[in-house]
């Protein structure tokens, strides 16, 4: 007896390499297409734009190009934005609608609100028209809510369905619909009143009504909520996807697990390039000119921070030619300032950013940051008052008062650094940007204040 066998596609997980990108690059060189199709129909949409990522950008287009419509949209949904970019700047607008009409209503908004408008308009007028008007719903939202990240794509059924009803809905939009996790049960005015897992279809008779097996304790959003916060509530509960509704529980769309891992990384890449004193800006631009004219105000802020620094070095000049060991000391003192005041600092900006930490916490926060300081800054003294003596030729009392001036340094930054994130919270401004410049010339400047009074103070050469 023979056995029918089923053609099963498997995707290749790959390694990228400079060896496969000089293959690549050659076939394209040598324009051997169908070679190169032959390569792409192994791989997974994902490892395909990580192999466009990494290729010169006119040779991208030219391997995108080469892509059949399904597979190109998949692939440029995981494209880098600067690339996705100028893809879509020169395609052909046949093309790109024919590439939106294939993806979800999320991924569809994304690509269509990057596009300019005379094509954006082309796109909508000539794609599905369900798709069209939802795309055009979606575009209303903020593209960093949760009305920007969800998608309008669900599967629904009336309070009144059994679990037969609400199987055929899962088979009709099977292929339609990608990650079915939860069928959303709705009333007649189309508010949402439960959720039922796909599990529950399985153990329950087909005739059961799903209002008696649904889950009615909801966790929902609206669309008005910002990406982060939607991140943090399905970290926080477990969630796989979370259902978005309006004001009156009206059933809008729902957010998917996929979509908030790309919001974790945007949100920690973006927080990355803000400690730095960057903007999202740069990543997206070729321009030279450009991203210098965007770093170069963050540098000035640490110039003259810095001036004023060296404006109160000039203040202490009698006391450094006096004590010239002292200025041996000050890379030490302000290296460990500096590092205790970026430790508070991106500690309490991600208990922020994480929810773990409200701004009325603050004092029992502070009080905890201010605990640590001490311990730290005492270990540190302690450790620094033994290799100044024993290691350089200096007096007990110099070793001494340069210990305690780290000490206070260090006490004195971490509050800086624990305090400023919690100021900028209430104030409502950003408190990632606290560990950019601002922190470190601040700590700068008070460090080398506290460290040459306290020398010139306490200390009396022999």
């Amino acid at each position: 007896m023979q056995e029918n066998k089923e053609n099963i596609s498997i995707k290749s997980v790959i390694q990228v390499d400079n060896e496969l990108l000089e293959n690549i690059s050659y076939l394209l060189d040598a324009k051997a297409d169908k070679s190169l199709l032959n390569i792409f129909a192994d791989l997974h949409p994902a490892d395909i734009a990580e192999i466009l990522n990494h290729l010169k950008p006119e040779d991208a287009e030219t391997a995108f190009s080469i892509l059949d419509t399904e597979t190109a949209g998949e692939v440029l949904t995981e494209l880098d934005e600067h690339l996705r970019e100028r893809i879509l700047k020169n395609i052909d607008k046949q093309k790109i609608t024919d590439i939106v009409d294939e993806l979800e209503t999320d991924d569809a908004t994304d690509i269509v609100s990057e596009l300019p408008e005379q094509v954006a308009e082309h796109v909508l007028e000539n794609i599905d028209r369900e798709d069209s008007e939802d795309v055009k719903e979606l575009l209303k939202y903020p593209e960093d809510s949760a009305g920007g990240i969800m998608t309008s794509d669900f599967v629904f059924v009336h309070e009144s369905a059994t679990v037969k009803d609400a199987i055929k809905e899962v088979r009709k939009h099977a292929d339609e619909f990608d990650q079915i996790y939860h069928i959303y049960v709705l009333n007649d005015e189309g508010q949402l009143v439960g959720i039922v897992q796909l599990k529950s279809l399985l153990i329950h008779p087909l005739h059961k009504r799903v209002k008696s097996i649904m889950e009615k304790d909801l966790i929902y959003v609206t669309p008005d909520v910002d990406q982060e916060e939607v991140a943090a509530i399905m970290e926080k509960y477990d969630l796989v996807a979370i259902p978005v509704v309006d004001e009156n529980r009206k059933m809008l769309g729902r957010i998917t697990f996929d979509d908030i891992v790309d919001v974790i990384q945007e949100e920690a890449s973006e927080d990355i390039q803000k400690m730095a004193g960057l903007t999202e800006e740069e990543e997206l631009s070729y321009s030279t000119f450009r991203i210098s004219r965007n770093r170069l105000p963050w540098l000035f802020v640490s110039l003259f921070g810095e001036m004023i620094s060296a404006v109160v070095l000039s203040s202490f000049q009698a006391s450094i030619q006096e004590i010239i060991v002292a200025s041996f000391f000050i890379p030490i003192v302000m290296a460990m300032g500096g590092s205790a005041g970026n430790q508070a600092a991106i500690v309490m900006v991600q208990a922020m950013g994480s929810g773990s930490l409200w701004v009325k916490e603050s004092l029992t926060r502070l009080w905890k940051e201010f605990r640590v300081a001490l311990l730290n800054g005492i270990i540190s003294a302690i450790v620094l008052l033994g290799l100044t003596y024993y290691l350089f030729d200096v007096s007990l009392n110099f070793a001494f008062i340069l210990s305690l001036s780290l000490f206070v340094i260090m006490v004195n930054a971490t509050m800086i650094g624990a305090v400023v994130p919690i100021v900028l919270k209430k104030l409502g401004a950003d408190p990632v940007i606290a560990t950019g410049p601002f922190v470190a010339t601040s700590n700068d400047i008070i460090g080398l204040l506290i460290y040459f009074t306290l020398i010139t103070i306490l200390y009396s050469p022999v």
